[in-house]
């Protein structure tokens, strides 16, 4: 497992979010669509030995785009905006993306939706990257349990779960059982923590994850064979996002430490 930081977790222009994400010590980020499509900022990344592990596809979807949506256009246009994100993600040799949940929870909206990941999962598997798809409270698919049966309903083998430690706290799920119970079908880890209200993207820590849950969710993963990132998604509206960055994973590396030597 390595670490990884989503770009968005800070502000600026691009090529100071590449400098201050490498200065932090980050070596693999997670981008948005609209991140590294100009030759400036790509060679930047690679001057600065930064891997791209993941692209979030489903960021900056137009206006009135959707997955599940009743209204074809409005789908055909949704799964255009991810295709074209897949192709930008295997340019820059992302491994996974993945896409959220929509709004609509009706059978016919979680069929339609499933269409479209069928689709857009076929499409990933052709160009050699996992399809992820984000349990997400509040949405379609709100809990990991829910999004996993969903995932195995539709019977892809280039489908897979990405999981939330912050979705965790708020739908309050065991990770423990969560990660067993996804077996290969997990993805892609993001980790940030909250209030157990709110999905407020805050530092390790500073909400209602507590050591001992950090530790047991990592050696979860251990045991279920994860080999990929452990991505730190963070809010760009903390008080001080960079010492948030740093401390999260110092924190993360330091129960690495743990759960790998205990």
């Amino acid at each position: 497992m390595h670490i990884a930081c989503c770009l968005w977790a800070l502000s600026g222009t691009e090529t100071d979010l590449l400098r201050n994400v490498r200065e932090l010590g980050f070596d693999w980020i997670d981008i948005q669509p609209a991140h590294l499509q100009t030759l400036e900022s790509r060679l930047l990344a690679q001057e600065l030995g930064l891997r791209v592990s993941c692209l979030g596809a489903s960021f900056g979807l137009p206006p009135g785009a959707s997955l599940e949506s009743a209204d074809s256009s409005a789908r055909e246009t949704a799964i255009a905006h991810c295709l074209k994100a897949f192709e930008h993600a295997h340019a820059v040799a992302a491994q996974v993306v993945y896409v959220v949940p929509g709004q609509d929870d009706s059978a016919d909206g979680l069929t339609r939706y499933g269409a479209s990941l069928l689709q857009l999962a076929e499409h990933a598997a052709r160009l050699g990257i996992k399809l992820a798809l984000e349990h997400f409270p509040g949405k379609a698919l709100p809990t990991a349990s829910e999004t996993l049966a969903f995932i195995g309903a539709l019977g892809h083998p280039n489908l897979y779960l990405l999981y939330d430690s912050g979705h965790i706290l708020l739908s309050g799920e065991d990770p423990a059982e969560v990660i067993c119970n996804a077996g290969d079908r997990l993805g892609y880890v993001h980790f940030d923590d909250n209030d157990g209200m709110g999905d407020l993207h805050w530092s390790l820590l500073d909400g209602v994850m507590s050591e001992d849950a950090l530790y047991d969710t990592l050696r979860a993963l251990q045991k279920n064979g994860y080999a990929g990132a452990l991505s730190l998604e963070l809010s760009p509206s903390l008080p001080k996002p960079e010492r948030a960055l740093h401390k999260s994973r110092d924190i993360l590396l330091f129960a690495l430490h743990r759960a790998t030597f205990q």
